[in-house]
């Protein structure tokens, strides 16, 4: 051994490099396709197979080296399985480094992503409630209210508590990320109120509701942003109604309605866009399914 030192060093860090290379390889390659959360009991088992397939691949390329390219003598070596041991003992540690490393980097990325996640929500609170309380709802909502108090003062009444009951829905979401089903349908109650004094007769809604169902969590005003997504996209008449279902569904939360496409379509406000953004922040999707008469989004809970 004292004869070929410098090659045994020499080998000895080419080894533990060429383990450090190849046990990254595997790790990238386990987290892609086959992550700890996926199943844990299969990823150890492959980790396992993938620590004996290097080893015997190095293995096998090493001896090749030493005894074939170098000339070393084996006599005096240790054997086949000495040497594969070795490896085994070598490399476990080695991976064991990198999925520390790894799991640091992903607490660190999910730490940072949940903090991004927590302010995206608020400015879309914001910007929810700002939209909510923008003067061109707040004049369409006086201007009914302006008529009901001569034509129907009970009416006019009703109106109030239901403007007055929909801003401070709104005014409490501030601390609520997510509300329940149950939360949401009862708020969207007094908007609905208003949309049928506003229109009158010219929508028709169909609630199908599932009790046991209602605790499902979503983003607070979804289904308000999306009914009035019906209204400003189409027109609503007495003689050609709106026909709107709202399902509270096992998987999906739906909102399905008739297309009666509006030529002057009002911009601003929070859109389907928005909505899906603030989905995708829970890893939820927003999925919209249109055909030429009927418009359905389907939102995912979380």
């Amino acid at each position: 051994m004292w004869s070929n030192l410098d090659v045994q060093i020499l080998a000895h860090y080419l080894v533990v490099i060429t383990l450090c290379m190849a046990d990254f390889r595997l790790v990238m390659f386990l987290n892609k396709h086959l992550p700890f959360a996926k199943n844990i009991f299969l990823r150890v088992f492959a980790e396992l197979i993938g620590l004996v397939l290097i080893c015997l691949v190095l293995l096998w390329v090493f001896n090749f080296m030493i005894y074939d390219v170098l000339l070393v003598p084996e006599t005096g070596l240790p054997s086949f399985l000495i040497k594969f041991a070795f490896f085994m003992i070598t490399n476990i540690p080695i991976l064991l480094v990198f999925e520390l490393i790894y799991y640091f980097q992903s607490e660190q990325k999910a730490i940072a992503d949940s903090e991004k996640a927590k302010r995206e929500v608020l400015s879309f609170q914001h910007d929810t409630l700002r939209a909510q309380m923008n003067p061109h709802f707040l004049f369409n909502s006086l201007n009914v209210l302006s008529s009901l108090i001569y034509l129907n003062p009970e009416n006019a009444n009703k109106f109030t508590k239901a403007l007055s009951k929909t801003y401070r829905y709104v005014l409490s979401l501030n601390r609520q990320p997510l509300v329940t089903v149950e939360q949401e349908l009862d708020a969207l109650d007094s908007y609905l109120f208003m949309m049928k004094m506003r229109f009158e007769n010219s929508f028709i809604l169909e609630l199908h509701k599932t009790p046991e169902l209602e605790q499902n969590k979503i983003i607070p005003l979804t289904l308000q942003l999306l009914i009035e997504n019906v209204f400003k996209h189409n027109i609503a008449t007495e003689e050609f109604p709106l026909h709107i279902t709202i399902d509270n569904g096992e998987k999906y939360l739906t909102v399905e309605n008739n297309i009666q496409r509006s030529n002057s379509v009002e911009r601003g406000g929070i859109g389907l866009k928005y909505l899906s953004k603030q989905y995708e922040l829970y890893s939820r999707t927003v999925k919209v399914e249109q055909t030429n008469e009927t418009f359905k989004v389907r939102i995912t809970y979380i």
